[in-house]
């Protein structure tokens, strides 16, 4: 049986953290934390972000024996909250728990930003992975992705889709689609996942990319219709529901990446205990229960990874945006 690539990232991260020279790390870092713990969660509370924060740290916390208090700093697409932790003293008292929003889309969203994107974070981990569900309005006549593509091929502009925002996750992905299936429709911008659901159901817009954990009720009930998971791997919640690549858009991948992140120039072995506590918490059996249950896809991947994913994750979205011509509202 073929393992999961989220669970080879992990045990990939496991074995990375097991071959460092774990006496050295041990004595260097034998003092952290010993006092608690700031995590900065650049979103609003009560989403995604902040459920799986919450979750992580409330168990990080009880493994190192202090407090990992998250702090929300919401604010300019999540960059208020990356510039607090670039400025803070890199002892790793101050920490990030920030997405791809941010860290991969927004500098390029941006006309400017108060710190260096490509400098001031080091990578912990990045801690887990959000799949979204394209779905169709029932009144659409398509009952998969390629018909999909093919109505919209007919009717150039005639379909309406809804995001999050512009620069969302949500909104890139189908322009990501757009430029790979070389077809147009019309974006509708709304503030907040929950109201671009909302703009769907209504028959205002005709699709657009809805949270697993969002979209599975209305899937359901019969409020939506789904064509197709974002991710390379189908969503566990929704096993019946084909990849976006396997509905026939050969590469397509997109997805909410959650990443741990703490200042540029924070010791190594404090990386190393966090990243170590980090993998300790995401196999813990609730917090995974947890996750599962809020369609969460856990990776845990070690800083070592972080550089190549962080480069290629940038070079993707940069690219999607200067091809496509999205400019910040």
């Amino acid at each position: 049986m073929t393992m999961p690539r989220a669970t080879r990232r992990l045990l990939i991260g496991a074995a990375a953290l097991a071959a460092l020279p774990a006496p050295l790390a041990a004595q260097e870092a034998a003092d952290y934390p010993s006092r608690p713990v700031t995590v900065i969660n650049p979103w609003a509370p009560g989403g995604s972000s902040d459920t799986i924060a919450r979750i992580l740290m409330q168990r990080i916390g009880a493994d190192l024996g202090q407090p990992f208090v998250v702090e929300n700093r919401p604010g300019a697409t999540g960059t208020l909250g990356h510039a607090a932790v670039a400025r803070a003293r890199p002892d790793g008292y101050t920490l990030l728990f920030g997405t791809n929003s941010t860290y991969a889309i927004a500098p390029y969203l941006q006309p400017s930003l108060p710190y260096d994107n490509e400098r001031a974070f080091a990578g912990i981990s990045l801690v887990a992975r959000s799949p979204q569900i394209l779905c169709v309005h029932p009144s659409v006549p398509a009952r998969d992705l390629n018909e999909l593509l093919a109505l919209a091929r007919a009717q150039p502009g005639g379909l309406n889709f809804s995001s999050a925002g512009i620069g969302g996750t949500s909104h890139l992905a189908l322009e990501m689609l757009m430029s790979m299936a070389g077809i147009h429709m019309v974006h509708v911008p709304y503030r907040g996942g929950g109201p671009s659901a909302q703009a769907v159901l209504a028959g205002e817009v005709q699709l657009t990319f809805i949270d697993v954990i969002t979209a599975l009720p209305l899937i359901q009930e019969g409020r939506v219709r789904p064509l197709g998971v974002s991710t390379r791997e189908r969503a566990p919640l929704a096993p019946e529901v084909p990849t976006i690549e396997e509905a026939g858009l050969a590469g397509f991948e997109s997805a909410t990446d959650f990443a741990f992140l703490a200042p540029a120039g924070t010791p190594q072995p404090v990386i190393r205990r966090l990243h170590a506590a980090t993998v300790a918490a995401l196999r813990a059996p609730e917090v995974r229960e947890r996750l599962d249950a809020a369609g969460i896809t856990v990776i845990g991947g070690g800083p070592e990874e972080w550089p190549a994913y962080f480069a290629a994750e940038n070079a993707k979205w940069s690219r999607i945006i200067r091809e496509r011509g999205i400019r910040p509202q």
